[in-house]
């Protein structure tokens, strides 16, 4: 039974509802390294008294109205309830960091860890993952946050041609969006999901990137980005890994797409959050983002130059935000949820996730190193729950580095960290190119 919605209830974004249907029930979960040993009363003492306690969304509990609608209800916090310590070791995995990528592989097809009768978020401390013969390995914290993470887009209307091009790109991936969300769907291969994987047991492996190697690259591309490089590695990072796994099997140009998320929102509305706390900005919480599909098309490695990736991936990136596409999937989501509501737009986006093969995404951190209530942080990293992709792969900067998490399904793709590998390679051979050019 639902509970009365009263006047100081907020209620969730279509989004937000989305996220709560059964097949695609998303928890974001964060990583942070530290370097020093976690004293817990000093994070607990600094909590109470942080901004995050102030943000409607960590101080809100979801509840459902007598109709079956999602609302968010202030609440007052038991700081206590949302600790869980870990004192004892969780895994016999050689290293730490293999012992986390088990922890967080774990609770990736367990959403429902979150209890609702709290606000969505908790803080996991694994006090037992530093050696005593090894001051450098380093204790983590693993925290879940019911939310998303995304990039940005733009739109081009600088001149008629520019508009035209607009036009015809809007049509072409609309429509290739809509058919994906219907019946079209990617050829089977190695990395190939479905329905029901978001089920099936996980494994997690870590790819790690020097963002000057990356800048290297992108450097010898005019107007390149940060994202196209990324497109570029995961492009030239998956042929790699096929003509491993199907040396034979795959046709040379083989289209294999993925999902990627687009914030929508203007960056005005996101720069002071204190004035949106205090409800005076004038900008709307919750999510607010679109989708677009990324195609990859499979190369023999033995046979391409590196770069060739991400200037196939720079051309695609640039028509896609050319395009309404990202918009257009966001008032689809809106309209489907609005008139008939959060089930079938649940179908819809389940059935968009199964007919393609990875989703992908990317988020600028901190550039400077920061402090986490006195213990400075070395490392951050990003994943999320399962979903019916077998591969899911969210990469977070910080301090000069970018760490991607690789979220697998075991069964399918068995080798995660030669994946992760393959796309470690994909960079370093790239730079080596960039710099011969040079």
């Amino acid at each position: 039974m639902g509970s009365p919605a009263n006047d100081t209830d907020e209620p969730l974004t279509p989004a937000g509802r989305l996220f709560l249907q059964p097949e695609i029930n998303q928890v974001i979960h964060c990583v942070m390294g530290l370097k020093n040993q976690i004293d817990i009363d000093a994070i607990k003492s600094g909590l109470c008294n942080s901004p995050i306690l102030k943000h409607p969304r960590f101080t809100s509990l979801m509840v459902r109205d007598s109709r079956g609608f999602e609302h968010w209800r202030r609440t007052d916090i038991d700081i206590e309830s949302h600790f869980v310590i870990i004192d004892d070791p969780v895994s016999s995995a050689a290293s730490d960091e293999s012992v986390i990528n088990e922890y967080l592989a774990g609770l990736s097809i367990d959403p429902s860890s979150l209890s609702t009768d709290k606000p969505l978020w908790e803080i996991h401390l694994l006090m037992a993952q530093r050696r005593v013969d090894d001051g450098d390995d380093l204790p983590m914290m693993v925290s879940a946050i019911r939310s998303m993470s995304n990039g940005r887009t733009r739109t081009c209307w600088r001149n008629l041609w520019g508009f035209l091009l607009m036009l015809w790109f809007s049509f072409i991936y609309v429509l290739e969006f809509t058919l994906r969300s219907l019946w079209l769907r990617d050829r089977k291969t190695p990395i190939t999901g479905g329905a029901g994987v978001e089920l099936w047991p996980r494994k997690l492996a870590t790819a790690r990137f020097c963002l000057q190697d990356m800048k290297v690259v992108k450097a010898v591309l005019a107007h390149a980005t940060i994202n196209d490089i990324l497109y570029g590695i995961i492009s030239a990072g998956l042929s790699r890994y096929l003509d491993i796994r199907e040396p034979n099997g795959l046709q040379d140009g083989l289209q294999i797409t993925g999902l990627a998320m687009v914030n929508l929102r203007e960056q005005k509305e996101l720069q002071d959050l204190s004035h949106l706390m205090r409800g005076n900005s004038g900008a709307r919480w919750g999510n607010k983002f679109g989708v677009l599909l990324l195609p990859v098309y499979y190369q023999r490695s033995n046979c391409t130059d590196p770069l060739e990736y991400v200037k196939r991936a720079k051309t695609v990136m640039d028509r896609k935000k050319q395009s309404f596409e990202a918009l257009f999937s966001y008032k689809l989501g809106d309209l489907v949820m609005s008139y008939f509501g959060s089930k079938v737009a649940s179908l819809l986006n389940y059935r968009t996730i199964c007919n393609t093969s990875f989703t992908l995404s990317n988020v600028v951190g901190p550039k400077e190193e920061i402090m986490f209530y006195g213990n400075p942080v070395t490392f951050l990293r990003a994943s999320s729950s399962s979903l019916p992709h077998a591969l899911t792969m969210h990469m977070l900067s910080y301090a000069g580095r970018a760490d991607m998490q690789i979220l697998v399904a075991k069964d399918i793709i068995p080798d995660p960290e030669f994946l992760a590998k393959c796309f470690e390679d994909a960079l370093l051979e790239m730079k080596a190119q960039a710099m011969a050019g040079m």
